[in-house]
């Protein structure tokens, strides 16, 4: 039996918004540039090491900060788990932002809906046009290839890694 795994993947310019929330205007270039270390890294495993070493950076002087970066490890890491491929678009909730503002923007032209059934039909109507719009060759999101590697990646781990649930 396959499993599938899932994973809460935060947008990294929504969190470096709520980061620096913790610290003072002079110091949030420098702490900004600091935290984007992390994202740079070619793996897993050394933006853990470099998250691990500006949260203690950060500890003496932002402490607030430092202890946020922490607890979300997970949450700005999960797109690392996939091809490189994947990382620039998965990184950030700008795609479903955009989705969710067009569901709004068309919504709002209706004003009122006769029944639950008809707003099903036009939310459902939006969402068959984006992926209408994402099938097309050109605008592929992910190729091919890099769904590949998923496929292949998945068949070749057969344990769940830790802190993910089972799904049957």
């Amino acid at each position: 039996m396959k499993y599938k795994r899932a994973s809460w993947q935060r947008c990294r310019v929504h969190f470096m918004r709520n980061l620096l929330v913790h610290v003072p205007k002079p110091a949030q270039t420098m702490v900004s540039a600091l935290v984007r270390t992390i994202f740079a890294q070619p793996d897993q495993d050394k933006a853990r090491a470099e998250l691990r070493r500006v949260a203690d950076n950060l500890e003496e002087c932002f402490p607030k900060a430092a202890a946020l970066l922490a607890e979300a490890e997970e949450d700005i890491l999960a797109y690392m788990r996939f091809p490189a491929e994947h990382w620039e678009p998965m990184a950030s909730t700008n795609l479903l932002e955009r989705l969710n503002r067009e569901i709004g923007r068309r919504t709002d032209v209706v004003g009122i809906f006769p029944n639950r059934a008809a707003a099903l039909r036009l939310v459902g109507a939006v969402l068959m046009e984006y992926n209408d719009e994402w099938a097309a060759f050109p605008r592929r999101y992910f190729s091919h290839t890099s769904m590949e590697k998923l496929r292949s990646d998945a068949d070749a781990s057969e344990s769940l890694p830790e802190g993910h649930k089972q799904l049957a």
